[in-house]
């Protein structure tokens, strides 16, 4: 195992953690209405959790409101009450042909409630990533160890692992800032 292998596969495993981050971060109620909202809530359907995208369309006509249009009208009960169990605090109106979710501004306290949530799950990452590094390092600490690799090899190895840290702390940084001016309404 070469040393850029090491840094290929640390780079991936940064990349996918950086990924997850996104992903938490899309699915935060702000104070716009975004169909990626309703990413995690599941329907019983016919037995089986089901995500709700796969049977209903969801959409965001304004910014205040979703729709979501099952693909069978038996389903609008198991939606609306997939949605009142789960934590996003929203009330759906069934109306018998689809569902309208009025999403309501955020509250002050709220919108702080959500920003000291995204720097909680910055910060984890952010260890996660040194994470990553420390083990790197101490792979390539056993390789030249073991004299697969030179000792020149492995401090310019971990001067890479080191910048490649370096860059991921700061995505995150960015990433952060932009859900904390979403949440925020700056």
């Amino acid at each position: 195992m070469g040393t850029n292998n090491i840094i290929k596969e640390t780079d991936e495993k940064m990349q996918q953690s950086l990924e997850f981050l996104k992903k938490e971060f899309s699915v935060m109620r702000t104070s716009r209405a975004t169909p990626s909202l309703l990413d995690r809530i599941t329907v019983n359907y016919y037995g089986a959790e089901t995500p709700l995208q796969h049977v209903a369309s969801i959409s965001s006509p304004d910014p205040k409101s979703i729709i979501i249009q099952p693909w069978e009208k038996n389903l609008l009960g198991e939606i609306e009450k997939s949605i009142q169990k789960s934590d996003l605090g929203l009330n759906p109106i069934n109306d018998g042909q689809f569902i309208r979710l009025p999403v309501p501004p955020l509250t002050e306290e709220r919108r702080n409630d959500l920003v000291k949530s995204c720097r909680k799950k910055s910060e984890e990452l952010r260890v996660a990533i040194r994470n990553l590094r420390r083990e790197a390092n101490d792979t390539l600490k056993s390789l030249e160890k073991k004299g697969e690799i030179t000792q020149d090899e492995h401090k310019k190895a971990a001067e890479r692992t080191q910048k490649l840290t370096d860059e991921y702390i700061e995505k995150i940084n960015k990433v952060l800032e932009s859900k904390e001016h979403e949440i925020l309404g700056k």
